[in-house]
């Protein structure tokens, strides 16, 4: 009858580690991102609350309306002294008053309200350059039009050989497109890692732009967010299957 080796205890527990690590780290993979947004939204849900509710009258907050009408019930199922309080509240109240701005805006009078409000800031001097750029910078990002990034591309940069993943806007219009020596002009983006909210904005000729086909803004995007880590789907593999093999490990004794 065969004796068990004193390795194969060792080498069993070792598994038991692997498994135990690869299972691990799947979950977390799940159970991460899913947590995280939760987190997230939890968070930014309380934020608003906290900007809104402090303009709400205190005898319309919830905590105090339920303390009004179900004061005796609350403190018989959670204790005396209980306080329910309903988060969200500040967002619909939000979405309520920001959808009505926008309903009046649209009309007439809205507009002519508008025209005034802004005839007045533009007689002050510091308000006014705050709130033109703020006013561009809300209606280029919220704006209902067609006006966004059209492809993704690569462009040559800081130098010659050196390659960085940008999106290209629109052409190159005005001065600009006549002070360059070239005869189209590229407007491109180029963002940078992890945060693509800002970057460098670069005028490149059309013939040293190369666009890519297969990625979208959104794959692209992704893809300088993670630093790489993240390829598009029916991409990842290809990269993998063109990368060199990984080098065999050491025999064993």
């Amino acid at each position: 009858m065969a004796q068990d080796r004193p390795g194969d205890d060792h080498k069993t527990h070792r598994g038991l580690l692997a498994a135990f690590r690869a299972n691990f780290l799947t979950g977390l993979v799940v159970v991460l991102p899913i947590g995280l947004t939760v987190w997230l939204i939890w968070k930014v849900i309380g934020w608003i609350d906290s900007w809104v509710l402090p303009l709400v009258p205190r005898a319309f907050h919830p905590d105090v309306l339920l303390s009004y009408y179900f004061g005796p019930t609350i403190h018989a199922w959670f204790g005396t002294g209980t306080v329910l309080s309903i988060r969200g509240l500040g967002v619909i109240i939000f979405l309520v008053f920001t959808v009505t701005v926008g309903w009046i805006a649209k009309g007439l009078i809205g507009r002519q309200m508008i025209a005034f409000g802004e005839g007045m800031v533009d007689r002050m001097p510091i308000v006014r350059s705050v709130y033109n750029g703020l006013k561009q910078i809300a209606e280029t990002v919220f704006s209902q039009s067609e006006a966004k990034f059209d492809r993704a591309c690569l462009v040559e940069y800081p130098r010659k050989g050196m390659w960085g993943v940008g999106f290209v806007s629109t052409a190159a219009k005005g001065e600009i497109a006549e002070k360059i020596p070239a005869d189209e002009i590229l407007t491109v983006f180029l963002a940078t890692t992890p945060n693509p909210t800002s970057g460098f904005l670069l005028y490149v000729p059309r013939r040293d732009v190369i666009f890519l086909e297969q990625m979208s803004v959104e794959d692209a995007a992704k893809l300088i967010i993670s630093a790489g880590l993240v390829y598009p789907p029916g991409q990842r593999d290809t990269a993998r299957a063109d990368a060199p093999p990984p080098p065999l490990p050491p025999a064993g004794p």
